[in-house]
């Protein structure tokens, strides 16, 4: 089994990158995602790769749930960033951004910042599991992380991004976003 990250647009050294999932569908999910791109620039010494804007309908969110923006990007951690220490950073931007402590499980929200995959370590705790458990599971997370890293092969994977997104079963709708709206 490979457990390396892989990304053909960052062969030099593919075990750096971390995945990050973007999600917005409270206030104006475009402009909150567009503002956290450039939050998340803060996190790496090289430029990051962003996807396109991706809309979502709700999967699992209380009924009337708002449609979500999602995005993903791909980077590399500063020195000395641990997993644990990247996900207190997401967490402390969630929060800047107006989120709040949640009352009901997948609720509507002004920013959800997922980490999808750290280098090519592994995490099973009660606070972080890497990757992410649920990301192979979900287009509005495949989607835009194929745009941006589509040979990654995660951690406890044997497929690629678009090997994964390309056997999803899945009827969740997924548009990309027009930058007119």
């Amino acid at each position: 089994m490979n457990t390396d990250i892989h990304d053909e647009q960052d062969n030099e050294n593919p075990e750096h990158l971390c995945l990050i999932s973007l999600g917005s569908n409270l206030g104006n999910p475009v402009t909150n995602i567009q503002n956290a791109f450039s939050e998340l620039k803060k996190l790496s010494n090289v430029p990051i790769q962003k996807s396109s804007l991706w809309k979502s309908a709700p999967v699992d969110c209380p009924p009337d749930s708002p449609d979500f923006m999602n995005a993903a990007i791909a980077f590399e951690p500063l020195e000395n960033e641990t997993p644990e220490s990247l996900l207190t950073k997401l967490q402390q931007i969630e929060i800047q951004f107006g989120r709040q402590p949640k009352a009901i499980s997948n609720e509507p929200r002004p920013l959800d910042l997922d980490l999808i995959a750290f280098k090519n370590q592994t995490r099973s705790t009660e606070t972080l599991t890497l990757p992410h458990p649920r990301f192979h599971q979900r287009r509005f997370v495949l989607e835009p992380l194929n745009e941006i890293a589509p040979l990654a092969i995660l951690p406890n994977q044997t497929q690629s991004i678009t090997q994964l997104l390309a056997a999803l079963d899945t009827n969740e709708a997924l548009t990309l976003h027009s930058a007119n709206g």
